[in-house]
């Protein structure tokens, strides 16, 4: 079962939640669910490394704001980690285990409904911030982009009822690939969510690629076990393109090139 966890001091997360949390039974301090669970938590969700020392479940799904400097809307998801330092959460140079056919599952659902949302962009983002330290599969489910938003009580209610759709229905086992490439809100990796057969273990973006080393390569590795591919962006590899090229040759993943 998946446990959904929201931070309290968090319009977005704690909006959806608190509707969430109004068919379901509370136990102590968890809602109790028919397909998931759900936990209001005091302290921030890009935190939350502590969650698996109290709460066993096979899988966390946070509900989550959205903040851009750019201001454009977005409804987004993503899975979680840092390439290099952690400016926002988790550990250093640490990865935390996608959840590739959830986040499938839930941005296929989401563009289904996307006449309801008109003024935005429906896209993931490549993986960042924590928590990275959780030895079960994670994801961000978010909302953008100011606290309009945040606090638009309709629109995260209707976001919170997709994701319970999602979670009510059967979710469907995919290839799983490893990303490289493009830019934070990589257009490429979104289509194929929607429209392809591939669901998306960590995605690692051009600027990102500067920090990539042996090390750190096998560690995502380690962290996709399940994965039997790499999507390239071609065109968005930039200057590391051949230090790429050359760690996935030691490796049993199928190279696609987008």
């Amino acid at each position: 079962m998946e446990l959904l966890v929201a931070y309290s001091d968090d319009p977005a997360g704690y909006n959806m939640a608190k509707f969430l949390s109004q068919k379901m039974k509370k136990e102590g301090d968890i809602f109790r669910g028919k397909n998931y669970d759900l936990l209001i938590i005091p302290t921030p969700a890009i935190k939350a490394d502590w969650l698996e020392e109290k709460y066993d479940y096979d899988g966390f799904i946070f509900l989550s704001k959205h903040a851009a400097e750019s201001g454009f809307l977005a409804l987004t998801c993503h899975s979680t980690g840092n390439f290099s330092e952690a400016k926002f959460g988790g550990n250093p140079g640490q990865m935390a285990i996608p959840h590739p056919d959830i986040q499938k599952k839930y941005l296929q659902k989401l563009w289904q409904n996307k006449s309801k949302f008109s003024d935005f962009q429906i896209i993931i983002e490549a993986t960042h911030h924590g928590p990275t330290a959780l030895n079960r599969p994670s994801i961000f489910i978010e909302i953008g982009t100011t606290e309009k938003q945040w606090n638009d009580v309709p629109l995260c209610e209707s976001i919170a009822k997709l994701v319970d759709e999602t979670l009510s229905e059967e979710i469907k086992k995919n290839p799983i690939a490893i990303c490289f490439g493009g830019t934070h809100y990589p257009e490429k990796f979104t289509k194929e969510l929607l429209e392809g057969k591939f669901s998306l273990g960590t995605v690692m973006p051009k600027h990102a690629l500067d920090y990539l080393d042996e090390k750190l390569f096998s560690h995502i590795l380690e962290r996709n076990q399940n994965a039997t591919t790499a999507l390239l962006d071609w065109g968005g590899l930039g200057p590391n393109k051949k230090k790429l090229l050359d760690l996935l040759e030691s490796t049993n993943l199928e190279i696609i090139k987008l």
